[in-house]
C-alpha cells in the first residue's frame, strides 16, 4: 500500500525557514528520523521511506506552492496512488501557532496551493493536515508575515509539533483519516 504525503513550500534559499514553508520543514524532520535523502525529480524533491509494510512517497514540490496541484496529480499519477491515500501538510493563518488540524475535505480558506490543489484534482475532498503559523502581523502585513522567517521561540516549537505531525502520518497510514481525526484534532 502507498501513500503521497507532500509538504507545500516555495522552493529558493528566500524562503528557507519561512512561514510559509512548514510542509517542507515538517517533511525534511520527517525523512531525516527515517533515514530518507530527497532527490530531485520532475516536478519536486521525493523520498520514500516504509513503516509498517506500507510505502510513504515524500513529496516537496518545486512547483512553488501555488501550482502546487501540479506536483501532487503527477505523483499520484506515477505512483499509482489513490486520492484516499494522499496528505497534504500546508500552513494556516487561521490556527494559532503549532495547532494541527486534519481534515478529509473542505474549502480552500484563501490559500493559493490549497486552490491549485482543488482546481487540478476537481475536488476539494482530500486530505489536508493543516499546522497553524499563528496571526501574529498588523493590517496589511499578512505577506510579510506569511514568507517572514520564524522566531527563535517559534523555531524550537516548530521542532517538537514536528514529532506529532510525524506520528499523525504514521496514524493517517495504519488506521485511516477519520480515526486519526478523532485520536489528533484538538490536542
Amino acid at each position: 500500500m502507498k501513500y503521497l504525503v507532500v509538504g507545500l513550500g516555495n522552493i529558493g534559499d528566500e524562503y528557507a525557514q519561512t512561514r510559509h514553508n512548514v510542509g517542507f520543514e515538517v517533511l525534511e524532520a520527517i525523512a531525516k528520523n527515517n533515514e530518507a535523502q530527497f532527490k530531485d525529480e520532475r516536478y519536486g524533491a521525493v523520498t520514500t521511506y516504509k513503516f509498517k509494510s506500507r510505502q510513504i512517497v515524500l513529496l516537496k514540490p518545486n512547483t512553488y506552492v501555488n501550482l502546487s496541484g501540479r506536483a501532487i496529480n503527477y505523483w499520484m499519477q506515477k505512483e499509482k496512488i489513490p486520492l484516499s491515500n494522499v496528505l497534504v501538510v500546508v500552513d494556516d493563518l487561521a490556527l494559532p501557532f503549532g495547532s494541527l488540524r486534519l481534515k478529509t475535505k473542505g474549502g480552500d480558506a484563501g490559500h493559493n496551493g490549497l486552490k491549485s490543489i482543488q482546481s487540478t484534482l476537481g475536488t476539494a475532498s482530500y486530505s489536508r493536515l493543516r499546522f497553524g503559523i499563528g496571526n501574529e502581523f498588523s493590517k496589511g502585513r499578512q505577506v510579510d508575515f506569511v514568507l517572514g522567517k520564524w522566531s527563535d521561540e517559534e523555531w524550537s516549537g516548530l521542532l517538537e509539533r514536528v514529532k506529532v505531525v510525524e506520528d499523525i502520518v504514521k496514524a493517517f497510514v495504519t488506521i485511516g483519516a477519520a480515526r486519526t481525526m478523532s485520536q489528533y484534532n484538538n490536542k
